[in-house]
């Protein structure tokens, strides 16, 4: 992609209306462009991060068996209804409208109902069991403060899984593969030295849930680190028994603040019985189906890595979710034509290349560069033109080698 033709655009001075880094670095980048207040559109760069995110959590999903589907963001009343949580007593941050022939509808805050209503009429057997589906969509909420960028939206894009099995027994056998999932997700989008695997109450159903938490000044959460353990506690559940329960010692546990990325419940029967979602045993009884959930907020994740891995020259992205994997820069006119070649042997090679060819100074360039984030930088200027060896930056260590052509290609492409 050429620069020149990247509809982006960076910004020297921060937004005057934005105070969470997150959305300042993102916004100054080019990434993302603000609506309103939790309100922002993707920009190109943006959603090409997103459009990484969420590729790797689809071949984590599909790996322990996920099947992906789409849900759809107008949710009728009488099905919420059915577990109460169509009530503003109940469920506060619904955004609502009606139809211009009358009726309420809602925009989907959540997804337990919506797919509980739509399994009942393909469950029937035992062996139409298990089921684990999963879907990415739009979600809004109608948040009383939305002051922390885009790591908390009124409208966010998110992934939810929802896994239906004949019992506790072989519900906990997938709770398992699912959170080795997450813990995969988040390692390979580059939070993973970061993020902890926390308890949290687990509701009716079993005795913990998990978040994941990132680690984070710009965190809303705090949680109990076992540094050893690579195990935290939220903070809500923090007792005596939970510290005995997962045989930590009290006295190495750091409170730190942190920011949920992900997390997974078991649901049991808690929406199941309501829209009489059950299925007929080996002995031809009616038995409800076991639910689980688990979801990951996809533009959330975009945040938290921009809050996490960037430093006071703007953006660092890791490898596996950067927007492009070269940022090559041309410098003066004589080196036009050495840059046109590079670019089109990276591209012939499969490496996306973020080709800036705009008629800059060089010192806009770098500013630039480093701002958003690409990790790994291509200079070509005289020097190339001299020596034929190229000056490469890695964005993350700062470190400066040079190489030829052949030597930077077998690197990229290991």
């Amino acid at each position: 992609m050429r620069q020149s033709k990247l509809f982006t655009k960076t910004r020297r001075e921060a937004p005057a209306d934005e105070i969470s880094k997150n959305a300042i670095l993102l916004t100054r980048a080019g990434f993302i462009h603000k609506e309103m207040a939790g309100v922002y559109t993707l920009l190109p760069l943006g959603f090409r991060v997103v459009e990484k995110i969420v590729g790797i959590i689809k071949e984590e999903m599909n790996a322990i068996g996920g099947v992906q589907m789409k849900t759809s963001a107008l949710q009728s009343k009488e099905v919420w209804e059915k577990t109460n949580r169509w009530s503003d007593e109940v469920v506060d941050n619904w955004f609502k409208t009606t139809f211009k022939n009358g009726g309420e509808v809602g925009l989907s805050f959540t997804n337990e109902e919506a797919y509980s209503n739509i399994l009942k009429n393909y469950i029937s057997s035992y062996k139409d069991l298990p089921l684990n589906l999963y879907d990415f969509k739009t979600i809004f909420r109608n948040e009383t403060r939305a002051k922390s960028g885009i790591m908390r939206g009124r409208e966010f894009y998110w992934k939810a899984m929802y896994s239906f099995s004949t019992d506790h027994e072989s519900h906990n056998v997938f709770y398992e593969k699912a959170k080795n999932a997450y813990l995969n997700i988040f390692n390979r989008v580059g939070l993973g030295d970061r993020t902890y695997l926390a308890f949290a109450s687990g509701g009716s159903f079993s005795k913990y849930s998990h978040e994941f938490q990132t680690i984070s000044d710009a965190g809303e959460d705090v949680v109990h680190v076992s540094a050893s353990k690579k195990l935290a506690i939220n903070d809500e559940v923090l007792t005596e028994e939970v510290i005995r329960d997962l045989g930590i010692n009290k006295d190495e546990l750091e409170s730190k603040k942190a920011v949920e990325i992900g997390n997974i419940f078991t649901l049991g029967a808690k929406f199941s019985e309501p829209f009489n979602l059950t299925y007929k045993n080996e002995n031809g009884s009616e038995v409800p189906v076991f639910m689980g959930s688990y979801g990951i907020g996809v533009t959330r994740l975009l945040g938290v890595i921009a809050e996490v891995l960037s430093d006071e020259k703007g953006l660092s992205w890791p490898v596996e979710v950067a927007p492009f994997r070269v940022h090559l820069i041309s410098l003066g006119e004589n080196a036009r034509e050495l840059s046109e070649e590079i670019y089109k042997t990276l591209t012939a090679n499969g490496i996306e290349t973020l080709f800036d060819d705009r008629d800059l100074r060089a010192g806009e360039k770098f500013a630039d560069s480093d701002l958003i984030g690409i990790p790994t930088r291509i200079v070509v200027g005289e020097k190339a033109l001299e020596s034929k060896m190229l000056e490469v930056k890695d964005r993350a260590t700062q470190e400066t080698r040079m190489l030829t052509i052949e030597h930077l290609l077998a690197e990229l492409k290991k």
